[in-house]
């Protein structure tokens, strides 16, 4: 016996150690020492039974230990089952039931058969399960847990997880990044693929952000490090997929109910069945018939082969809306900035009022503008650094959210902002640059300094996307932005967007939001920045551009870690193939159930054949399953 599990039990273990937790490690010895233990004594009572077969006594001994090893741990779940109204247990109780007909009928050999198919079955959905665990395995090694260190003027190889913010890392061609970063040194095309689906490799070069699980392909480049190996997007993004294989959607909530009434009545059918026929075998093969192999995977296998489909191209599913709601949009309200546009702001024009020059005006603006991640700020950022530009970093700043900046420094204290924030704050700027483009308008000390002047592109494709997503069915779509009216009215026009609501703070877009929740099955795509609100609160929230923004990670339902809008159909699609999928689950799952409880009850398969056979509903639920990682016409 320990032979047997050391050699079975513990070969299986090593060959998922990276996938299990230590629980399911022990659970999964403990299932192939009973299922090996119980068979061997079904081996050994046969044979007992061929040498001595006047000796029914000692072989019924044999047998009964081999019922009680694999039996116990069965019976044992559904009593917990039963007293927590755990109907995922609901196979462990007709199988319970069926163990001690068998047992006390005196159907020993069937008694040991039934569990042990009841074991191979969980090895089953376990499997199905392994699929996820392997992708996400697979994903993790990504992240290389060893890093080259600059120290001293040398090199060291040292533990990735020992590096800290403000350490330099050297990144050699074909290295795998341990950690996010900024390039401080060197040229490198990075492969993004496990992140982000694109093919395409970045140039990335100095200042441009690097992340973990990102490989370098033809250059050497030095990183600063920006947030340490735990605190990584990429640990993040693993953690949300872990979570995700844990999904319940409203579908298995349907199951469970059904389970309540189909225990009870499969007994009934058992029993009627037994008392009609008087053949206690029939009414053991209808509970073995009966068992829900096929209903334990019915949403869990789909749901999988959606992560796994869905990481391949850099969607990252959350939570259940992803089933539930985004299968069933008809509105979609998208973010102007950073969503319909690129969000990459450039400085077109400047426009002075008591600045003297505009060094002073950029100047004062990039006191406040390094303590934002908002794509102004960047742009004035990236303004100083290209001219050479010292600013003061000792202001205390507060971010006034699709609003602006306010820097105070002893009495100084500057604004920098839209035109409506400067007006409610009492300042008489003139609205005349609105038209050239986004104005951020500069005051230091109740002096209205100037604007800078900010251009943003249209997605090249945004217009397309607006057609397909209609082909989708999606009924209607709108813009929400925090811009002036002729920049909204210029980008529904080039898009085709149904409609546009401009000038909108950022509690005001969630107000619309809640408004249109009234009568539609809303989905909010954005890029988690100014639009936080609104994609944290509508049926589903889908984040732009998602790697490197732990903020649009948290917020969203659905995170797209690049910026590619041809993505937001193909995830309407996918919703809605996997929803369909998990309702034909559904169907199969029972009909197959009806079938051979019907084929059980009229004599025609016996219980250890029931106990095969029913678990072709279990396949035939994997392979319909699997369709969903075939693919989607975009």
């Amino acid at each position: 016996m320990k032979s047997i599990d050391s050699t079975a039990g513990s070969s299986l273990i090593e060959s998922l150690r990276d996938y299990l937790s230590d629980e399911d490690k022990r659970k999964f010895k403990n299932r192939i020492l009973s299922m090996s233990s119980s068979l061997v004594c079904l081996t050994a009572g046969l044979i007992y039974g061929w040498l001595f077969p006047e000796q029914d006594i000692v072989r019924a001994i044999i047998y009964l230990v081999g019922i009680l090893i694999i039996g116990m741990p069965v019976l044992i779940t559904a009593i917990q089952g039963l007293i927590s109204k755990n109907m995922e247990s609901a196979m462990e109780i007709l199988v319970s039931i069926a163990i001690i007909i068998s047992t006390l009928s005196g159907e020993l050999i069937l008694a040991i058969v039934i569990p042990v198919v009841l074991t191979f079955t969980h090895f089953l959905k376990e499997k199905s399960i392994m699929g996820g665990r392997d992708a996400i395995e697979g994903l993790k090694k990504m992240q290389s847990d060893t890093a080259i260190i600059l120290k001293n003027g040398g090199e060291a190889e040292i533990n990735a997880k020992e590096l800290k913010c403000g350490d330099v890392i050297v990144v050699k061609p074909g290295m795998y990044l341990p950690v996010d970063g900024e390039v401080v040194f060197g040229v490198s095309n990075m492969d993004q693929r496990s992140l982000t689906g694109e093919s395409i490799p970045k140039t990335v070069t100095t200042v441009d952000q690097v992340f973990a699980g990102t490989v370098s392909i033809d250059g050497i480049i030095q990183i600063k490090v920006v947030k340490e190996y735990s605190d990584t997007s990429f640990q993040k993004i693993v953690k949300l997929l872990e979570d995700a294989e844990h999904i319940t959607i409203p579908e298995t909530k349907t199951v469970n109910t059904f389970m309540l009434y189909y225990i009870p009545l499969t007994l009934i059918t058992a029993l009627l069945v037994w008392l009609f026929t008087q053949d206690i075998i029939r009414a053991i093969a209808i509970l073995v018939a009966a068992c829900p192999c096929g209903h334990l995977l019915i949403s869990s296998a789909p749901m999988i082969a959606s992560l796994i489909t869905a990481a391949k191209k850099g969607i990252l599913i959350k939570n259940s809306a992803f089933v539930e709601y985004l299968a069933e949009t008809d509105y979609v309200v998208f973010d102007k900035t950073g969503t319909i546009t690129h969000g990459i702001l450039e400085a077109s024009s400047f426009h002075l009022d008591q600045a003297t020059d505009f060094d002073e005006l950029l100047a004062t603006a990039g006191n406040v503008a390094h303590g934002s991640l908002h794509p102004v700020s960047k742009s004035i950022m990236s303004l100083c650094a290209e001219k050479g530009k010292e600013i003061e970093k000792n202001f205390e700043i507060k971010e006034h959210i699709g609003k602006g900046l306010e820097g105070k420094k002893g009495k100084d204290v500057i604004y920098l902002g839209s035109y409506g924030w400067m007006r409610s704050l009492g300042y008489e700027v003139p609205e005349k640059y609105e038209d050239a483009g986004a104005c951020s308008w500069v005051v230091k000390n109740g002096l209205i300094l100037g604007c800078v002047v900010f251009k943003d592109t249209l997605r090249e494709d945004a217009a397309q996307i607006i057609i397909q997503l209609k082909d989708t069915g999606i009924t209607r779509t709108c813009l929400l932005t925090g811009d002036r009216f002729k920049t909204a009215e210029k980008i529904q026009a080039e898009t085709g967007i149904d409609e546009m609501q401009y000038e909108l703070l950022p509690e005001q877009k969630l107000d619309y939001v809640e408004k249109a929740m009234k009568d539609h099955v809303v989905t909010v795509i954005g890029d988690g920045i100014n639009d936080a609100l609104a994609l944290s609160k509508a049926h589903v929230g889908i984040a732009m551009g998602a790697m490197g923004s732990d903020t649009a990670i948290q917020n969203a339902d659905i995170a797209l870690m690049s910026n590619n809008l041809s993505n937001i159909p193909y995830a309407v699609k996918l919703a809605r193939k996997t929803k369909g999928i998990i309702y034909q689950n559904i169907v199969l799952a029972f009909f197959s159930s009806v079938i051979f409880i019907f084929l059980a009850g009229a004599g025609i398969i016996p219980p250890i054949a029931s106990a095969l056979f029913h678990n072709m509903g279990a396949f035939v639920i994997l392979l319909n399953s699997g369709r969903i990682m075939t693919p989607i016409s975009q």
